[in-house]
């Protein structure tokens, strides 16, 4: 039965990438049209470990650690460690602005053998911004910077399955209070959101000959109200998000391990719709006054309907849905249980993104802390990415191992 739902897992995820080319729709004069969601604080989607970020952002099923709580909160349940905290850094755009970055603390603690409870704060500073007014005159200077404040709680519900919540706090602070003319006074925004995980781990089980386990993992993230910048603007939503993934462990002997890991991901906002405009080009309005849709659905809809609408919107019907999909793989390999040696990929379809990264990393495990680093390297000719030619690390402390360090001393 392990095996067997080991490759239904696997046979699934392959036909989902091999079938998103293939998939009948009746609006294809749409597909080729650049069509991205955009969401307020895309910051939320940014994988803030080394871990992760050298495995082509895999993280909902792999190995628990201690930045699950990002990835898939319910996997802390199966942490062993009795504590534990991480701090990590991520430069961003560092090619063009030295000064952007995202800073991750994360920490864990277990309450007993089946319960864990997790706190976690990410800061994103965009550097220093020169406002001006419509002749081009310098009016101010700010620092625009946003932070999330993660709390989240993981319990078994038995020996290989668990569930998780985690909640976060939202402040995004892009503007600095200032008059923007035809817009009013701008304001920093604030949400709440939830995630809700699960997390299954089998029992061990032999690949010729060879001890082994595999896992899964669901998480739907960032489920929370929208966010508005002015007291009477545009609403935004979260960049609310559905991963779904499975990941295979296999110790290949004493002193070496590898695993596998593969991630679906997709937005759960809804898609930009084609508006209908006439013969010079000029937008065409109902009797309402409200823009015409061509094709798509409208998304000035509600949290929970944004979400259900999500999966059936696109103007270019369940093909162009099917484009919506992200796809990550990533494959990690130890030795001695100390040295880890990682690499990955991430695929976005053109229309949607286009990134398509390949990641590589080292880990390096000691007594008390562990050093993991990653870098990534673009995969399509003329699209860059913020994380190009960019060293991330984290840095992880194992609190156990370090006071019982500090009592033998």
């Amino acid at each position: 039965m392990k095996k067997l739902g080991l490759i239904t897992l696997t046979v699934l995820f392959i036909a989902v990438g091999a079938n998103a080319q293939d998939v009948p729709n009746s609006n294809s004069d749409y597909l080729n049209n650049l069509n991205t969601i955009s969401t307020s604080v895309p910051f939320l989607l940014i994988a803030p470990d080394s871990r992760a970020g050298a495995m082509g952002d895999v993280g909902v099923a792999t190995s628990p650690d201690h930045n699950s709580i990002h990835w898939n909160a319910s996997k802390l349940a199966f942490l062993e460690d009795d504590k534990g905290a991480s701090i990590s850094y991520t430069p961003w755009l560092q090619d063009l602005v030295p000064e952007i970055s995202l800073s991750y603390l994360s920490g864990f603690k277990r309450l007993n053998s089946k319960s864990t409870l997790a706190g976690s704060m990410r800061y994103f500073s965009l550097g220093e911004i020169q406002f001006t007014d419509n002749s081009g005159q310098p009016i101010s200077k700010f620092n625009p910077n946003e932070f999330a404040l993660d709390g989240a709680y993981a319990m078994k519900l038995s020996e290989n399955f668990s569930a998780g919540l985690a909640m976060r706090y939202i402040y995004s602070n892009l503007t600095g209070g200032i008059n923007v003319q035809g817009g009013g006074v701008t304001k920093p925004g604030n949400s709440f959101a939830v995630d809700l995980s699960s997390y299954y781990q089998s029992d061990n089980f032999e690949i010729d000959n060879k001890d082994s386990y595999w896992a899964a993992g669901f998480n739907i993230s960032n489920l929370g109200n929208k966010i508005s910048y002015t007291d009477a603007g545009e609403e935004f939503f979260l960049p609310m998000n559905a991963r779904i993934g499975s990941s295979l462990f296999m110790e290949l002997d004493d002193y070496n391990s590898v695993s596998f890991a593969f991630d679906v991901n997709k937005l759960l906002a809804p898609t930009p719709p084609v508006y209908a405009v006439d013969e010079d080009g000029n937008p065409v309005y109902d009797e309402n006054n409200e823009q015409v849709i061509e094709a798509g659905q409208d998304p000035n809809v509600g949290v929970m309907q944004g979400v259900f609408q999500s999966f059936s919107d696109a103007p270019g019907g369940m093909q162009e849905e099917f484009n919506e999909l992200m796809f990550s793989a990533g494959i990690e390999y130890w030795y001695l249980k100390q040295f880890a040696f990682r690499g990955g990929y991430f695929y976005e379809h053109e229309t949607k993104g286009n990134r398509k990264y390949v990641t590589f990393g080292l880990g390096m495990k000691m007594n008390v802390f562990s050093l993991d680093f990653s870098y990534l390297l673009p995969a399509t000719q003329g699209v860059r990415s913020p994380l190009a030619n960019t060293l991330r690390f984290t840095m992880l402390f194992d609190m156990e191992a370090f006071y019982a360090t500090d009592k033998q001393n």
